[in-house]
């Protein structure tokens, strides 16, 4: 520790008996060292990740291959991924996965925008945030499952109805987070607005939300499993095509090879997805 302290001192002071343009040079190259031990630790990382892959894969298809496991149940990663292949080439996976991907992005989309919207208005309301937050608690530990048949009743066992199932989960998760963040502001901030004469609105625009901002963009991560969860469910309960309900089948026809497919595309498609509203944030947080 006395070392780093040392270096950080000598940096400093040598620094100081720079010119201004070769400061700033001095400043660049720091910063490029950074940047590339940053880019160095993030390839060492990822490589663990991938080796862990790897060797699992590796170690599952071995004991598939010997029967060192069952593989009526487990099949093995060639297995499976011949399986993903030959219904890529027929045409029949198609239809499920473009199913199951539009489901989750509009339960997605819909249900991170309704809850930040309701967050915004239990907010705008003190009294309302009073009335509802019992109701939000006990919704929110109900398990989702169970409000299955009431959607079917309600919209029909179809589209809608595993949409309406995506949303009774996403809606509640981030109308509690978002609406957490907003009381969780600075209140001298919100004071400073409202010595100026600021009013709700103002104080609502220019401190509640910009500071709550990162705090609504990470729900997005947090929606996006939560979507992924609502629709498989209700694929479970109502679809007739889907991701879930090639799963179901699999289950029913004993071909856990198709069941196993099914999930790892589930797990490809929520990664890729993740991936995508991770670089979202990146590109708003850094432009903010």
């Amino acid at each position: 520790m006395n070392a780093h302290m040392n270096k950080a001192g000598a940096s400093a002071e040598y620094s100081g008996h720079l010119r201004p343009e070769e400061k700033q040079a001095w400043l660049k190259m720091i910063h490029q060292q950074h940047r590339r031990q940053l880019k160095k630790k993030r390839r060492i990382v990822l490589t663990t990740q991938m080796s862990i892959l790897l060797t699992f894969l590796l170690i599952w298809e071995i004991a598939g291959r010997f029967k060192w496991i069952d593989v009526l149940i487990f099949s093995y990663p060639t297995k499976i991924f011949m399986q993903i292949g030959k219904d890529m080439l027929s045409g029949e996976l198609w239809p499920h996965l473009w199913m199951t991907l539009t489901e989750t992005a509009v339960g997605f989309l819909l249900g991170t925008l309704v809850g930040t919207l309701l967050a915004i208005l239990i907010w705008w309301s003190p009294f309302l945030s009073k009335v509802l937050d019992p109701y939000m608690v006990v919704f929110n530990s109900m398990p989702k499952v169970a409000l299955g048949p009431i959607f079917i009743v309600l919209f029909g066992g179809g589209f809608t109805a595993i949409v309406m199932t995506t949303l009774s989960i996403t809606v509640i998760i981030t109308t509690l987070v978002v609406n957490s963040a907003f009381h969780e502001v600075d209140p001298n901030l919100v004071k400073v607005v409202r010595t100026f004469g600021g009013s709700r609105r103002d104080v609502f625009r220019s401190v509640i939300f910009p500071a709550s901002f990162p705090a609504i963009v990470s729900t997005l991560k947090v929606n996006v499993g939560m979507a992924w969860v609502g629709v498989i469910v209700g694929e479970f309960l109502v679809a007739k095509v889907g991701l879930g309900y090639l799963i179901i089948y699999g289950f029913q026809v004993f071909n856990f090879t198709l069941v196993l497919a099914s999930l790892v595309l589930i797990a490809l498609a929520a990664t890729g997805m993740y991936q995508f509203v991770v670089y979202i944030e990146r590109k708003l947080i850094r432009e903010r």
